[in-house]
């Protein structure tokens, strides 16, 4: 029984009164990306887009992104929940709300948010709900939180044909992704920052579903 309501915790959002309390202090983190030495923080250069997404663990979801050629800046943080300035340790306990998810700051005019979808609906298995592979709970969900309505339409717009194409190849499964506009994003802990780059060797849950998402 106890086991279960464990569970029930991690799998299920906390209602908002009930979330843990957090802080008014954001936690210390590093001022410049560990791999690309650009601002973490901003600011950024004029012209760029941001955008948030969250595929499950974000040790491997941040590296994919500072991968692509037109990627300006990644970061790991929480966002989507009720705690403000949570701690790793506060999140995992599904008591937040959060997501793990990460910030893409990118250059429009050198990759267009498409690609960056495509990159997304790939890269990680949007069907599972509050969890990725054997990454379980709330932390885990799969998320896009647009900074501007054409961004939001466009994720609305490209879930639909990923939705379609997984159809079309036999596959039941829904999308569950969260789609909406950014809520207040809080960076995550420095030793979170470019994880993979840091530990080479590290963990890395990222595992898609082997469908190609239309379009480019």
């Amino acid at each position: 029984m106890f086991l279960a309501s464990m569970f029930d915790k991690k799998t299920k959002m906390p209602d908002p009164e009930r979330a843990l309390r957090g802080r008014e202090e954001p936690l210390p983190t590093g001022t410049h990306h560990f791999v690309n030495g650009n601002p973490l923080k901003g600011p950024w250069p004029d012209g760029m887009e941001t955008i948030y997404l969250g595929m499950g663990c974000f040790w491997g979801a941040e590296r994919l992104f500072w991968k692509m050629d037109g990627v300006y800046v990644t970061a790991s943080g929480y966002a989507g929940g009720y705690t403000p300035n949570p701690t790793y340790q506060e999140t995992t306990t599904g008591l937040t709300g959060h997501a793990e998810v990460v910030l893409v700051v990118f250059d429009p005019r050198k990759i267009s948010l498409q690609d960056l979808l495509k990159a997304f609906w790939e890269e990680h298995d949007p069907t599972q709900g509050m969890r990725q592979g054997n990454d379980i709970g709330t932390t885990y969900r799969s998320a896009i939180y647009a900074t501007t309505p054409e961004q939001l339409a466009a994720a609305e717009a490209s879930r639909d044909a990923y939705q379609q194409a997984l159809k079309e190849s036999g596959s039941g499964a829904l999308i569950t992704t969260e789609i909406a506009m950014a809520p207040e994003f809080f960076y995550a802990e420095e030793y979170h920052q470019q994880y993979l780059a840091k530990n080479p060797g590290g963990y890395c849950g990222l595992r898609g579903t082997g469908v190609a998402c239309p379009g480019s």
